[in-house]
Formats: structure tokens, C-alpha cells, sequence
């Protein structure tokens, strides 16, 4: 597997799709079926801080003044 940190999100989701084909088989001895859990792991946790990051950026725009401010849209009532 690639270096997870140079990974994007679409291949680190790649790669964990294959690591849940893998476990569905069933026929991973438990030593490294566990080893791929820990590496599933990882990847999930790469890409929920991959999506966090862009969630937060999505959340802030550009004032006219060039600051940064949270945007929000209010819940309707």
C-alpha cells in the first residue's frame, strides 16, 4: 500500500474497499486479518480527518476585507 499520508481520498477509500472485500472473504488467518483491521483503521481515520479539513474549509469565506469568518446557513424554523 502507498504512503498513507501522500494518499488522496479517493485512494485511501480505494484501498479500504479492498481491505472489507478482503475481511468479507472470511479466509484471512487471524493474525493478519487483524493487521489489515489496523490498517482499515487507519485509512478510515485518514479520511474523516480529510473530510474534517474540508468541511472547515467550506465553513469560512472571505470577508471584503480579506478576512476569514465561519459561514453558516440558519436552520430553517
Amino acid at each position: 500500500m502507498a504512503d498513507e499520508k501522500q494518499l488522496s481520498f479517493e485512494q485511501a477509500m480505494e484501498e479500504l474497499e479492498v481491505i472489507v472485500e478482503k475481511l468479507e472473504e472470511g479466509d484471512v488467518p487471524l493474525e493478519e486479518a487483524f493487521n489489515i483491521y489496523k490498517k482499515g483503521m487507519e485509512l478510515s481515520k485518514l479520511c474523516h480527518d480529510k473530510l474534517k479539513n474540508v468541511e472547515s474549509q467550506l465553513t469560512e469565506i472571505l470577508t471584503e476585507d480579506g478576512r476569514k469568518t465561519n459561514f453558516a446557513i440558519p436552520e430553517e424554523e
